[in-house]
C-alpha cells in the first residue's frame, strides 16, 4: 500500500470525528447550559487533530487526546459530548497497533481515568458502567482488528510460500525432463553413430574380401541411420508440441490427454532382437538370452531396459575391442536382472551402485545407466567379467506396481 492511503484514511477519520464533536456547538442550547463559544470549540478541535497521526504514534496520540480533554474540562468546560469520540478512537488504535508492553499500560491508564472523569461529570453509576462498556468495546474491537490483520498476513505468507514451492517444483521437474531428454539423445545418437562408424570402417575391407558382408554392412548403416532419424524426429516433435502447449497455456484436461497420447519415443523389449541384429551386423558376436518367466512390465521399465542394453552395446562397440558380448535378461521373483558381458579389454576399475570406484573413468553413458536404474528404484554395477576378462554390467530393476513404490 502506498503512503497516501493510510494518511487519507486517518484524515478522513479525523474529519468524521470533528463533524461529530461539532454537533453540540451548532444545535440550539438552553440558557442554563455552558456556552458554545469559539475557545471551547478550538480546544475541542485541538483534541481531534492528533488523530491524524494515530497510526504513526498510537500511544502518544492517546496521551495527547486525554490531556486535551482534561484541559477542556477544567479550563473552559464548554458543551459536553455524547461520547468521548477522540479517546475511543485513540484507544482502539493502541489496541490494534501497539505491542503488549505499550498497549497494556496505556489501556490500564485509560480505564483508571474513567471513574474520576465520571465523578467530575455526573457521578452516576449508570454513566460509569456505560463509559467502561464503550471503552472496553473500543479496546476489544482493536484487538479483533489486530487478529484479523495477523491472520490475513499469515494467509498471504502461506500463499507466497506455496507459490515459491510450486515454482521450485516446476523448475526441478523441468531439470529432470531436460536430463531425461539428454539421456535419450545421448543413447540414440551414441548408439547410431557408433554402429555406423564400425560398419563404415569394416565396409572397405569387406568389399575386397567378402562383398556380401559389405552389402550387409551398408544396409546396417542405412537402417541404423533411418532408425535414429525416426527416433530423433519423434523426440523433437515432443519438444515442439510441449513448447507450443506451454506458450498457449494448455488446460489441465488437454495436458492429461497429451500425457495419455503416444507422443514420447518409447522403445520396448520387442525391439531388443532388432537392436542385437544391427550390432551383430558389424561383425561382433552378440548373444541374447532371456531366462525365467517373463512378466508384464510398464512402458517406462521396458524403455529403460532397452536403453540400458543399447548403451551397453554401444560402449562395447566403441571402447571394448571385444569379439563377443552376451545380453542376458533374467526374470526373478521380485526383480528383473539385466547383465551385459563382453570379452574385451575390461574396465579401469569396478564400480558399485553409488558410482565409480577410485581409478575408474566412466563416461556419461554409465552415469545415465545409473540414473535410469535409480529412477526405478534399482541399482547398477559394473566391473570385470568372469575370471577378470572383459567388462560386465549388471542392472537390477525391482518389480513395482506404482511409481510411489519406487521411493519406498
Amino acid at each position: 500500500m502506498s503512503c497516501a492511503g493510510p494518511w487519507a484514511v486517518d484524515i478522513g477519520v479525523a474529519l468524521l470525528i470533528q463533524a461529530a464533536v461539532t454537533i453540540p456547538f451548532v444545535v440550539p442550547r438552553g440558557p442554563g447550559l455552558p456556552p458554545a463559544d469559539w475557545p471551547s470549540y478550538g480546544l475541542t478541535t485541538l483534541a481531534v487533530l492528533p488523530l491524524v497521526w494515530r497510526r504513526r504514534a498510537p500511544v502518544t496520540v492517546l496521551l495527547a487526546v486525554v490531556v486535551a480533554q482534561i484541559l477542556y474540562k477544567f479550563t473552559l468546560d464548554g458543551p459536553g459530548q455524547t461520547l468521548p469520540y477522540t479517546s475511543l478512537m485513540a484507544l482502539y488504535t493502541v489496541a490494534a497497533l501497539s505491542p503488549a508492553r505499550r498497549r497494556v499500560p496505556s489501556a490500564v491508564l485509560t480505564f483508571a481515568l474513567v471513574p474520576p472523569g465520571v465523578a467530575v461529570n455526573s457521578g452516576e453509576a449508570r454513566e460509569l458502567l456505560f463509559s467502561l462498556f464503550v471503552f472496553g468495546a473500543a479496546y476489544a474491537f482493536g484487538r479483533l482488528t489486530h487478529t484479523r490483520r495477523a491472520y490475513t498476513a499469515a494467509v498471504e505468507d502461506r500463499a507466497a510460500q506455496l507459490e515459491r514451492a510450486n515454482r521450485i517444483e516446476a523448475e526441478q521437474a523441468t531439470a529432470r525432463e531436460r536430463a531425461r531428454i539428454a539421456r535419450e539423445m545421448h543413447d540414440i545418437l551414441s548408439h547410431a553413430v557408433s554402429v555406423m562408424v564400425v560398419q563404415a570402417e569394416a565396409g572397405p575391407v569387406a568389399v575386397r574380401t567378402a562383398p556380401e558382408r559389405a552389402e550387409a554392412a551398408f544396409e546396417a548403416i542405412s537402417e541404423t541411420g533411418r532408425d535414429a532419424m525416426v527416433q530423433l524426429r519423434r523426440m523433437l516433435g515432443v519438444l515442439r508440441e510441449t513448447a507450443e502447449h506451454t506458450r498457449s497455456g494448455e488446460s489441465s484436461g488437454d495436458a492429461e490427454d497429451a500425457e495419455r497420447s503416444p507422443r514420447r519415443p518409447q522403445p520396448s523389449l520387442a525391439g531388443l532382437p532388432g537392436l542385437v541384429e544391427r550390432v551383430a551386423a558389424g561383425g561382433l558376436a552378440v548373444g541374447h538370452v532371456t531366462e525365467g518367466r517373463p512378466r508384464p512390465l510398464s512402458p517406462d521399465t521396458e524403455a529403460t531396459v532397452y536403453r540400458v542394453v543399447q548403451e551397453a552395446l554401444t560402449n562395447v562397440v566403441r571402447h571394448a575391442a571385444a569379439r563377443s558380448v552376451d545380453v542376458r535378461l533374467e526374470y526373478g521373483p521380485d526383480a528383473l536382472e539385466i547383465t551385459v558381458t563382453d570379452d574385451g579389454r575390461g574396465p579401469a576399475g569396478p564400480t558399485g551402485p553409488t558410482g565409480p570406484a577410485p581409478g575408474a573413468v566412466p563416461g556419461h553413458g554409465l552415469v545415465g545407466i545409473r540414473e535410469r536404474a535409480a529412477a526405478h528404484g534399482g541399482t547398477a554395477r559394473t566391473g570385470p567379467g568372469p575370471g577378470g576378462v572383459g567388462f560386465r554390467l549388471a542392472l537390477r530393476l525391482p518389480f513395482v506396481h506404482s511409481r510411489a513404490e519406487v521411493g519406498s
